[in-house]
């Protein structure tokens, strides 16, 4: 796919939502009381909660919205109902990112999937779980895959807390740990020192707090180990 159609059909979703519109981008104040900040907060939180189950939550969206809930306590309206929309105009741009990846997807692998599924018939672990693709040496990312999950497959590492071995071996490809995308082609570590496994298991249990579509910074200091 050229970049001009991955442009498109981000585009597309972007239009889907109202979010290049004129109107979309333009911050309303409430006039007519709590009812209206309340409401743009509930809105604010509903498409939160979208974004949050297609797994492209924002960092801060979350920590808008109890500012505006902060300001509509203190009596603050108009404070309420910007923060609130700010919320839901991030949230909303969340959901078009992701809308965007699963059409890319599907255009994507469109003749791939074709062809695999032609020999679907030979293998009953074929369809939603991603395969090895050369021996155990790389590994194709599929839909619905994270680090964690690819980790736990037997093909892999059989367990997802040696995920960072592969963010770390693939540093080149992955800019973000929660953030990868079908058709990559991820290369597998088999090889690594104990001292290795050891420090990868030990990342993965004192991350912290994370957030798609940022680099953390407990992940640069893993890295730059």
């Amino acid at each position: 796919m050229t970049m001009r159609t991955s442009a498109r059909l981000f585009s597309v979703a972007l239009l889907s939502l109202g979010l290049i519109t004129g109107c979309a981008s333009t911050e309303e104040t409430s006039d007519t009381g709590s009812s209206s900040a309340e409401q743009a907060i509930a809105d604010a939180k509903a498409a939160n909660a979208e974004a949050k189950a297609a797994n492209y939550e924002w960092r801060d969206t979350g920590k808008i919205i109890k500012s505006a809930e902060k300001k509509l306590a203190a009596g603050d309206e108009e404070g309420a109902t910007k923060d609130a929309n700010k919320a839901k105009k991030q949230a909303e741009i969340a959901i078009a990112q992701a809308a965007y990846e699963n059409e890319k997807f599907l255009n994507d692998n469109a003749d791939e999937a074709a062809a695999t599924s032609a020999d679907s018939s030979s293998s009953d672990k074929r369809g939603a779980v991603a395969m090895a693709t050369s021996g155990d040496s790389s590994y194709s990312v599929v839909r619905g895959d994270n680090l964690w999950s690819i980790s736990g497959k037997d093909e892999v590492y059989a367990d997802p807390y040696q995920w960072p071995l592969i963010y770390k071996t693939n540093r080149d490809k992955i800019q973000d740990a929660d953030l990868i995308y079908p058709g990559q082609v991820l290369d597998i570590d088999q090889n690594a020192s104990a001292s290795e496994i050891d420090a990868a298991i030990n990342h993965a249990k004192t991350r912290g707090a994370w957030s798609v579509g940022d680099t953390e910074q407990s992940d640069r200091d893993y890295l730059s180990k």
